[in-house]
Parts: structure tokens; sequence; C-alpha cells
């Protein structure tokens, strides 16, 4: 086996993007570190902290991540943010996968002049008035259904995934209505396995759309008790920044400690409302690049 020689250029490329990568590693990665760290260290003295921040102040305090959970709705907010994600994602893929299998097919009528109006409500919408106002005459406010249903999908994606399943071999679908197969059957026994890539990689953009969605709830719902996590986080942070003791009891925090607590509370928020979804991010990976590159090819 013959062994392949790099010459000193190639080689010193080599090192440079290698350092290169490294640095944009530690810039990306190391806010996220300091913010972490940042919730675990005692506030007092995070308070009076400058520069770098690589391990927790001692003496190790939770008591940031105490005042936050003490919050009455926060149990009912993480079983709602779960509600919407698992239920809004999974009938967004539903109906997702279904308009782009109709819509990837070309027996289809008037399949241009459709994907032009669907494309059209990318750049124009109603407006948040009209939005609201549908809702309402639907008798959807301060319910669940109103905050998943009037977003079933987005145009984007349906893009996406149409264009995953036009890269489907005809054959495949041919050889499959020979042997008696109706377009429920092709798309969920064939267009679903071959489109793997590309429906992990949009379910994952429809579950951080889920878990990171307030505004519509905050339009919609009345209820605290139907309140995802975001907009709990959203209006701890608010009250946070007014006065302490108004989101957590006042035998917690003295008064003269509201400021240095203030801080450490938005520290701990920011962990709460990203970690869970960043550990999905590492199973579905793999996917990102295959999937996103198979909804783009073809036009």
């Amino acid at each position: 086996m013959s062994i392949i020689r790099k010459s000193p250029a190639e080689k010193a490329f080599n090192v440079f993007n290698t350092a290169f990568m490294g640095v944009l590693c530690i810039v990306c990665l190391y806010p996220m570190w300091h913010v972490v760290m940042a919730s675990l260290s005692d506030p007092m003295l995070m308070f009076a902290k400058r520069g770098l921040l690589l391990w927790p102040i001692k003496p190790l305090n939770l008591l940031g991540y105490s005042l936050v959970m003490s919050n009455k709705y926060m149990v009912s907010s993480f079983v709602n943010t779960i509600i919407y994600v698992v239920a809004g994602t999974a009938l967004n893929m539903f109906v997702t996968l279904m308009g782009a299998y109709g819509l990837s097919r070309k027996g289809l009528y008037w399949n241009g002049a459709i994907m032009k109006i669907i494309a059209f409500t990318m750049y124009f919408q109603g407006g948040l008035i009209p939005f609201y106002l549908m809702v309402k005459n639907m008798r959807l406010l301060n319910t669940y259904a109103g905050i998943i249903l009037p977003v079933l999908v987005s145009t984007w994606n349906l893009i996406v995934m149409r264009t995953s399943f036009s890269g489907v071999h005809e054959s495949l679908e041919e050889s499959a209505r020979l042997d008696g197969a109706n377009d429920w059957t092709i798309l969920w026994r064939i267009f679903v396995p071959l489109g793997q890539a590309s429906i992990a990689v949009i379910s994952l953009y429809y579950a951080v759309y889920w878990w990171n969605n307030w505004f519509n709830p905050s339009i919609f719902l009345s209820d605290r008790g139907k309140y995802p996590l975001q907009l709990l986080l959203r209006e701890i942070l608010i009250k946070n920044s007014q006065s302490l003791n108004e989101m957590t009891p006042s035998s917690m925090v003295g008064q003269e400690q509201q400021s240095q607590y203030r801080l450490l509370v938005k520290y701990c928020v920011i962990v709460v409302a990203t970690a869970p979804i960043l550990v999905v991010y590492p199973f579905l990976q793999k996917y990102f690049v295959k999937g996103v590159m198979i909804g783009s090819i073809k036009g």
C-alpha cells in the first residue's frame, strides 16, 4: 500500500485548520459553559466576579434553581410543554408527510399552481389581528388545540420534505402499485423509510419550535395552568427584573440580596430552558447534513 505524502503547504493548512476549528469550538461552547457554572456559583461572589469563569465559585449553590422551581406552575408548565412538543410534532409530521407525498407526485393536477399558493404564504401573511380573530371565532382560545391546530404545517418544512420525496425513483412506486399497494401503503412502507434522514431533521425543527414557543400561547392562553415552560420562564424573568419577592417566597432571599439573586435566577432560567432540548441533538446529529442536503439537491 502506497503512502500518500502531504506537501508542506498541506501540512500547514491542516495545522491551521485544526487550530482554527478548535478556537471556534471554544468560542461557541464557552458561553454555555459560563452560564452553567455561574448558575451553580455563590451569587454574592459571582456578582463581583469579572473575567473568565471555568469552575463554579464555591460554595456550590443550588438556591437559584430552587427559586425557579418554587413557582407553583413549574410542574404543570413542564407537562404542558411535553404535550405541545409530542402532540404538536406528531401532528406536524403527519400532515407534512401527507402533503409532501401528494405534492411530489407528478400526476397531481395543478401541482405547480398549488405549490405557488403554498410558497406565497411564506412571504405574505394575514397579520396578527386576523389570526387572533380566526382562533377566537373557531372557539379555540385558552385551549391546547388553539395552540397546535393553527400552525400544523411549516411551509418551508413542507417544501423540503416534498423535494426529498421527489427524489424517490418512480420504479419503486410503480412496483408497489403492481403488487396492489395504495397510496397510503406506498407512503408509509416506501417513502417514509427512504426519507428517514429528512424526516428526522424536520421532526427536530418542529420539536425545537414547540419547545421554544411562547408567543402564540401568550396571546391565546389566559389560564396559567396551560402555559408552556418558555412562557412561564419569560414571566419569571420579567417579574425577577422587577422584584424577586414577586416570584418566590420572601423567606428564601433577604431584601439586601435581591440584586445578586436576580442575576443568579437569570442564569438558572437559561439552563432550565435550553438543557433538555440540547440533549436531543446528539442523537439526531448524523441525520442533519444528509437530511438537509437530500431536501435541497432537486428543485
